[in-house]
């Protein structure tokens, strides 16, 4: 076990450090992804990433995106509610489009073709597919694994090698504070950790989706809300949170269990990219009816995810509050609203 987890260190390490000299974007979590996917698969290896490493890196991130929070950031997230919805709608409504056309072009049904293009989180449209009826699991895990491949590689790439170049965002991991210091850094340091390690707990017993993640960043957003200044984050951290979330995400993708994946292969790549710019498109409208710099605008639209979006927008220096605020607002529509609906719409489907 132990050896294997090594192996799977070794592995990603490598990844990352090839893409950090390609110049890729999120190189340690990318590269990690990549090199742990085709090493299992070119080599046969049984690799190992126990899920408690993946969360460790979860509650960094968590902590890295809440306290980037502030009052009048969060005065601007009230304000941006019906944008939220207008964007949100925009993309699950073109993503339903576009499932309905790959189940019409390659014969899935059509609750496979839908549930595998919303882009909601990995883990939870593979439970979600669980409970509407007339769904192929193993298809829409792949039409998902896909979705999110192709976010997490061009997102990135656009924003920082595109987006960017034309606007002087910093690549790096600092995050803003408040000024008013109610106690001491030595003291401080310890309140957040111990507040991100126990809102995590707590996320985990009510059930909160992505507990390891929503929980620390909404605990650290509200300690920085109350007053409390945000301590300094080392790059060291970023780096252990992209590099254990990468093998994690590496290890869980397998594409080899899928009998027409070449059949579904153009379809799935076409619909995510076209999901991708137009995202885009609805971050330029953003732009127009907000105070909003594009990137931040697209990172809060893009289909990537929580995670993955948070973490390039704390690494290009974009706006995180209100790009998590974008994602996780999509999230739990997707959660709330998306299972009611596709129930009601399917509800009938196994009894044919």
């Amino acid at each position: 076990m132990l050896l294997q987890i090594v192996e799977t260190i070794l592995v990603s390490l490598t990844g990352g450090l090839l893409f950090r000299l390609l110049h890729l974007p999120l190189p340690w979590m990318l590269g990690s992804l990549t090199a742990v996917m085709l090493w299992r698969l070119a080599a046969g290896r049984n690799l190992l990433w126990p899920v408690k490493i993946r969360n460790c890196g979860l509650v960094i991130l968590g902590y890295l995106m809440g306290s980037s929070f502030t009052i009048g950031t969060s005065l601007q997230i009230i304000k941006q509610l019906p944008a939220m919805l207008l964007a949100t709608s925009s993309i699950i409504l073109f993503s339903l489009v576009i499932g309905y056309i790959t189940s019409r072009r390659t014969g899935i049904s059509l609750a496979t073709g839908i549930i595998g293009s919303v882009p909601g989180g990995l883990t939870q449209m593979v439970v979600l597919s669980e409970e509407i009826p007339g769904t192929d699991l193993t298809v829409v895990t792949f039409m998902q694994t896909l979705r999110l491949l192709s976010s997490v590689f061009i997102v990135p790439f656009l924003v920082i090698h595109g987006l960017s170049g034309n606007a002087q965002q910093a690549i790096a991991a600092t995050m803003p504070s408040v000024n008013n210091t109610v106690i001491q850094p030595h003291w401080n340091q310890l309140l957040f950790a111990f507040v991100a390690i126990t809102a995590a707990w707590v996320a985990v017993k009510t059930r909160m989706p992505t507990p390891f993640l929503l929980g620390p960043l909404l605990g650290s957003a509200i300690l920085v809300l109350i007053g409390f200044k945000a301590p300094y984050t080392p790059p060291f951290f970023v780096f252990i949170s992209q590099l254990s979330i990468g093998a994690y995400l590496g290890l869980s993708i397998n594409p080899t269990s899928l009998e027409n994946w070449k059949k579904l292969l153009p379809y799935i790549l076409g619909g995510s990219i076209a999901v991708v710019f137009f995202s885009l498109g609805i971050g330029l409208l953003l732009t127009r009816l907000h105070s909003l710099d594009l990137i931040s605008a697209f990172l809060g639209t893009a289909p990537g995810g929580t995670t993955e979006m948070g973490l390039t927008a704390v690494l290009v220096g974009a706006d995180v509050s209100l790009v998590t605020a974008y994602q996780m607002f999509r999230l739990l529509f997707i959660l709330f609203i998306m299972p009611i609906l596709l129930r009601w719409r399917f509800k009938g489907v196994a009894a044919k």
